[in-house]
């Protein structure tokens, strides 16, 4: 595809920094995914991330590696996929952060999406990081998995990509942290940013 590979020293990095370089990036499952369009990022000191209150059994990759799936189900309906990575706290090197992956633009195993989802239009296949997993056929089996062996495959952006930021969704604690990152303009994300573009990187 010539497009780097995006191993595990990719994720040992701070979040923030991983959510913005994640957009424009490749995420396949078996072959089956597309372009990221938005990512969240989670830190360890953020109130909204689920490694606030320390390790607990649901969280603990969280506290491993970086370059890893951290999958959990949201309000026990929909699994939801992130990478972890290290945190921003003090020296960069703590553990117990991850992005989570919000939405993506389809672009390869359309046909198997269409079948798990039960739906034909492309711009509601994967906006949205439930909708994400059931396109991709992930869930729990996939906990813990390193992001750089199969099933999994990851590829950095051909180019630079103008990317835009503000407030998370759907958590109350943290609202007001502007760490939501998406591909300016996309038609796929799960909802239209409301501020402009913090770079074109």
């Amino acid at each position: 595809m010539g497009k780097r590979l995006l191993g595990r020293g990719f994720f040992a990095r701070n979040v923030v920094e991983v959510a913005r370089d994640l957009i424009g990036a490749t995420l396949l499952v078996d072959g089956v995914g597309g372009m990221i369009v938005e990512t969240e990022a989670y830190d360890r000191e953020d109130p909204a991330s689920h490694s606030y209150s320390g390790p607990t059994a649901r969280n603990r990759v969280m506290f491993g590696e970086p370059g890893h799936a951290y999958i959990y189900r949201s309000y026990g309906i929909h699994w939801c996929v992130n990478f972890v990575c290290r945190s921003g706290v003090g020296d960069g090197l703590a553990t117990g952060a991850a992005v989570l992956i919000r939405a993506i633009e389809p672009t390869q195993g359309i046909a198997a999406m269409v079948e798990r989802r039960g739906l034909s239009n492309p711009l509601q296949l994967c906006a949205g990081p439930g909708r994400v997993c059931q396109a991709l056929g992930l869930s729990i089996a996939h906990n813990g998995l390193p992001l750089d062996e199969p099933p999994f495959l990851l590829l950095g952006a051909d180019a630079p990509q103008p990317i835009a930021s503000g407030p998370r969704i759907g958590i109350s604690k943290g609202v007001e942290t502007p760490w939501r990152f998406g591909l300016r303009g996309s038609r796929y994300l799960s909802k239209r940013f409301a501020s402009v573009p913090v770079r074109a990187s």
